[in-house]
């Protein structure tokens, strides 16, 4: 069972966020002041939980900039003769989904095209948006400062073939009660078995919190 996030990190992440936003649209200097202040309270939270430095922290939080919404994070599910496509992450030697963050210029579905195609070697065509779905409430670890939405799509394999990268070490086919050590992080078993769902039942409509 995946362990609930620590309450450090949820309240040090929307002090991020609260800092950020007013540092954005504030121009009273004293107000910058203050949002400036709560800036570092969140890298101190942050730091003092994590066991990172406090410098390290500051200097990733003072690079954000703008209105602070949440990153997008794309996986794509390809099947194969009922089992799922999967690869190895030379990071941490486990097993996920293909994807990764979303590029600007790109759509969500080029993305995650583009994800399987460098992780995998296999040319995909992105069919169904499968589901939407938020990084704290999915069972992943809770480690992440950063909010995330999770797009998973339902992919065809339409060409290549497979290939490891830079990235990843194994590329391979999963079936649903087969699964090896799945990284955490990326992909929960949850999620294959739902995607395995949509596979099964195209006329669902997208998953989403």
């Amino acid at each position: 069972m995946t362990a609930e996030e620590p309450q450090w990190l949820t309240v040090a992440r929307e002090l991020r966020a609260i800092a950020q936003t007013g540092l954005a649209f504030s121009e009273d200097r004293f107000d910058r002041l203050r949002y400036e202040r709560v800036r570092e309270l969140a890298a101190s939270m942050l730091a003092r939980g994590s066991g990172e430095a406090y410098e390290v922290i500051i200097e990733i939080l003072r690079e954000g900039w703008g209105y602070t919404t949440p990153k997008i994070d794309v996986r794509g599910a390809a099947f194969v003769d009922g089992r799922v496509l999967l690869v190895r992450e030379i990071s941490d030697g486990k097993w996920t989904l293909p994807g990764g963050w979303a590029d600007v210029n790109q759509s969500a579905a080029e993305c995650v095209v583009r994800e399987i195609a460098e992780e995998s070697g296999f040319v995909a065509k992105a069919v169904k948006l499968a589901a939407v779905r938020d990084y704290q409430k999915s069972g992943h670890p809770p480690r992440n400062v950063d909010s995330i939405y999770k797009m998973f799509f339902i992919c065809e394999l339409v060409g290549g073939a497979a290939r490891p990268s830079d990235e990843t070490s194994e590329v391979a086919f999963f079936a649903r009660d087969a699964l090896p050590p799945l990284s955490l992080g990326r992909t929960t078993a949850a999620q294959i078995d739902r995607m395995f769902h949509h596979v099964e039942h195209p006329e669902l409509a997208a998953d989403f919190d």
